[in-house]
């Protein structure tokens, strides 16, 4: 019957577009063989289909009629299927309701010859726009308005205890005293691609993103599962996510003392030849401690590393013989640096040279599951201000912003009683 009935859509389509020439492929051989005449439609609830199919094809003229094997049909297959696939992503919900008759009502032979060759069809289109999640709060803590539906009462009463409404923008108060910006549905789109995958994304998991997210001052509802959903559609993570297979391990601490006491070196290479000519990256890692240390490959064994440590007062020591992985962490940050850059070069991967620069950004301002930090504010001791924060402003670039414009507008002041005092 399913058929059938998109055999008929198909038909009734060509009739409205005025069309006089129709060839079909279908891979059903029942329906092809019943409307060719081969078969016999032994089946009652299939005749009217069959009739009102052939009374279509008789207004059209020239119909031709064609089985394929579904071997060859796979077109056709995939356009059906990707109906149930896909999302809608407008903000704004538009709904065509259709409502048509398959085939018009059966009538007796009698009455068949007096059937107007007509179909009613009927569309009602409706447009409705999606509240806004955060204006019920709004209006509640600037006007002290509740919704219309008394149901909702309660829960807006005990939600806006946790918001703030703070110059034109609300804000929520996390549980660790943190006052954060609360985005519309069309500005959170904007920070999860911004944080994924932007000039300051690193690529990371859905429970990262949410991290790094709520850690850069903004908050909507569901955060958690819409940063999981948005990093499971991100192309490039599909192809380059790291696969771990092995179970977790205690972290091995190190001695600190202060920033960039102590580095780790290694050489990263060869790589696919970049179009500057490069082959090899030096990756320099600061441990937190009194020396370096390196492998023991030809780039660091040598007189001229050996001069250049007694020179400066540096104190080199190499890991083990034949077991690289002993410099832990330049092996470990090595994994993260090609990882990321896997993520963000081009698909030629000549590129790479060009791209460090975005890659140890995007390392340096996330933060770090063992130090629960940003090795950028290890190092300068406050959180690096991202393009995102300037595009929608997050409480610390509003608060800096009002600063800076009421000492601007003294400086004025001062400027214009000085003019005066000269004229």
């Amino acid at each position: 019957m399913a058929e059938y009935q998109a055999l008929i859509f198909g038909l009734g389509m060509t009739v409205d577009t005025k069309q006089r020439h129709l060839k079909v492929y279908g891979d059903s051989q029942l329906v092809i063989n019943q409307l060719l005449g081969l078969y016999e439609v032994k089946k009652p609830e299939l005749l009217s289909y069959h009739n009102y199919a052939k009374r279509l094809m008789g207004w059209l003229g020239d119909v031709e009629l064609e089985h394929l094997p579904r071997r060859d049909n796979k077109q056709a297959d995939a356009l059906g299927k990707l109906a149930s696939i896909l999302s809608m992503t407008d903000k704004e919900a538009r709904i065509p309701i259709c409502k048509s008759w398959i085939i018009p009502p059966i009538f007796s032979d009698d009455e068949d010859d007096t059937f107007q060759e007509q179909e009613n069809h009927v569309m009602e289109v409706f447009e409705t726009e999606v509240e806004d999640w955060r204006q019920p709060l709004v209006d509640y803590l600037k006007y002290g308005k509740l919704p219309s539906d008394p149901r909702r009462w309660t829960d807006i009463r005990r939600r806006a205890t946790c918001f703030i409404y703070y110059k034109g923008t609300l804000y929520r108060r996390s549980f660790e005293g943190i006052f954060l910006r609360c985005l519309s549905d069309d500005e959170k789109d904007q920070a999860m691609e911004e944080a994924h995958s932007g000039v300051c994304g690193a690529h990371q998991s859905g429970p990262k993103l949410h991290f790094r997210i709520k850690r850069m001052g903004y908050y909507w509802p569901a955060m958690v599962k819409d940063c999981i959903d948005y990093a499971k559609r991100c192309q490039a993570c599909q192809f380059h996510a790291n696969l771990i297979h092995q179970p977790p391990e205690p972290l091995h601490p190190t001695v600190a003392s202060w920033p960039f006491d102590a580095w780790g070196l290694d050489v990263v290479g060869p790589m696919t030849k970049s179009f500057g000519g490069h082959l090899y990256i030096l990756a320099a890692t600061d441990y937190f401690s009194k020396y370096i240390i390196t492998d023991n490959g030809k780039p660091f064994c040598n007189s001229l590393i050996d001069k250049l440590c007694q020179k400066f007062g540096f104190k080199q020591r190499n890991s083990s013989m034949y077991y690289a992985a002993a410099n832990g962490l330049a092996e470990a940050f090595n994994k993260i640096l090609c990882s990321v850059l896997k993520k963000v070069v081009a698909k030629s991967k000549r590129d790479w040279h060009e791209r460090i620069g975005e890659a140890l950004w995007a390392y340096r301002t996330t933060v770090r599951m063992p130090t629960q930090s940003t090795p950028y504010a290890l190092v300068y001791g406050v959180e690096a201000v991202l393009p995102l924060e300037q595009q929608i402003p997050s409480l610390r670039i509003a608060i800096q912003e009002d600063s800076l414009r009421k000492k601007m507008l003294v400086y004025d002041w001062k400027n214009w009683k000085l003019s005066m005092k000269r004229d």
